[in-house]
C-alpha cells in the first residue's frame, strides 16, 4: 500500500515536470511597438527575439524567464528609418546590440491572467518594469501576451535632436506575443 501510494505520487511529480514549458518558439513570437512622431502614430517590430524560458502553468510563481532582442532587427517599415535608429541617437546597435528583459516575479491574478515583475535594459540602462500578460494554453505549449508601456528617454532613446519629444513622444507602446513550447 505504502508502496504504491509512493509509487503514484513518483508518477504525478514526473507528470508535472511534463508541464514545464521551457523553449521560445521565436518564428511564432512578435514584438512590436507604436509610437508618434509629430502627433502620428507610427508602427514597428522586432524580427529577432531569443530567449530562456521556464514556466509550469500549475506553479507560476516558480516562473523564471529571460528574453532578449536584437535590437537591429528592428522594422520600421522603411530601410530608412531603420538605419537611423540603429545609429547612435537612437539604439545605438554597435554599443548596445541587445535589449534585455530578465523576469524576477510572476503573480497569478486569476483567468490565466499574470502580473509578471522584471528588469528591462536598452542601451545599458536598465529600469524595473511591471508588465501585465495573459496565458493562452494550447497543445504545444501556449503563449504569452500583452501590452505596456515604456518612456523612451528612461533608456536614452533618441538623443541629440530626437530629445524634442514634440517630434517624437516619449511613451512608446510595446506589443508582445511569446510562444513557447516543451
Amino acid at each position: 500500500m505504502i508502496r504504491t501510494a509512493l509509487l503514484s505520487l513518483a508518477l504525478l511529480a514526473n507528470t508535472a515536470g511534463a508541464e514545464v514549458l521551457t523553449r521560445l518558439d521565436p518564428a511564432n513570437s512578435r514584438i512590436d511597438f507604436t509610437y508618434k512622431q509629430m502627433g502620428v502614430a507610427l508602427e514597428g517590430r522586432f524580427a529577432a527575439i531569443s530567449g530562456r524560458v521556464a514556466f509550469d502553468p500549475a506553479k507560476p510563481q516558480t516562473a523564471r524567464a529571460t528574453i532578449e532582442v536584437k535590437l537591429a532587427s528592428v522594422d520600421t517599415g522603411l530601410d530608412e528609418a531603420n538605419s537611423e535608429v540603429a545609429g547612435k541617437d537612437w539604439f545605438n546597435t554597435a554599443a548596445f546590440p541587445l535589449a534585455r528583459f530578465e523576469a524576477t516575479a510572476v503573480k497569478p491574478l486569476g483567468g490565466n491572467r499574470y502580473q509578471v515583475d522584471g528588469r528591462l535594459t536598452i542601451k545599458g540602462r536598465s529600469q524595473n518594469v511591471s508588465l501585465p500578460a495573459t496565458f493562452t494554453p494550447d497543445a504545444g505549449g501556449g503563449s504569452f501576451a500583452g501590452t505596456f508601456s515604456l518612456r523612451r528617454a528612461d533608456f536614452a532613446i533618441g538623443e541629440g535632436d530626437w530629445r524634442d519629444f514634440n517630434i517624437v513622444a516619449n511613451e512608446i507602446s510595446v506589443r508582445f506575443k511569446l510562444r513557447i513550447t516543451r
